[in-house]
C-alpha cells in the first residue's frame, strides 16, 4: 500500500496503482493521517508494505497502526502515487484549485474513480453489460458520497 499526502488530502493506492481511499481534511496533521491510515487499514487490511513520502505524520501513523509492516521512505517508491498526483494536479491548474473540502472530495473521488476504470481496476458483476459500465460506476460513485 502505498499513502501520499498532500497539501490536506491523503490516497491510498495499492501494489497495481489502484487508487483505494481518498480522505480531505481541513488540516495535515497527525491526527487526519492517523484517522485515514486506520480507515484505510479496516477497509483494505494489513499490508505487508508501506510506502510513504517523508512526512513525519504518517511515519508515525505507520508506527503506532502497523508496526510489523515494512515502512519504505526511498526517494523513487512512491512513484506510482506520485505520478498520479500528476495527473490531478494538472486537472485542477486550469481551475485554479478548488473552494470547499467537499467539491475537492468529490473532485479527487471522481479523479479516482475515472483512473480505476481507465486502468481496468474496477470490479463489475459478470451480469451488467459492458456498454452500461460507466453509468454502472457512477451510480456506485454517487452512493459512496451521500452515505
Amino acid at each position: 500500500m502505498a499513502v501520499s499526502t498532500s497539501r490536506r488530502s491523503h490516497r491510498a493506492v495499492d501494489q497495481h496503482g489502484q487508487v483505494l481511499d481518498v480522505f480531505v481534511s481541513r488540516r495535515r496533521d497527525a491526527a487526519a493521517a492517523t484517522w485515514f491510515f486506520a480507515k484505510a487499514l479496516r477497509d483494505h487490511g494489513e499490508p505487508l508494505e508501506i510506502v510513504t513520502d517523508k512526512s513525519p505524520t504518517l511515519a508515525a501513523a505507520v508506527a503506532d497502526l502497523v508496526p510489523d509492516a515494512e515502512h519504505c521512505i526511498d526517494q523513487y517508491a512512491n512513484s506510482r502515487i506520485e505520478c498520479d498526483h500528476g495527473r490531478l494536479k494538472a486537472r485542477l491548474r486550469p481551475m485554479r484549485g478548488l473552494k470547499t473540502d467537499r467539491t475537492a472530495y468529490v473532485v479527487i473521488r471522481g479523479h479516482a474513480l475515472v483512473q480505476n476504470i481507465r486502468r481496468g481496476h474496477y470490479q463489475f458483476d459478470n451480469d451488467t453489460d459492458p456498454t452500461t459500465w460507466l453509468e454502472a460506476a457512477f451510480t456506485e460513485f454517487h452512493s459512496t458520497l451521500t452515505h
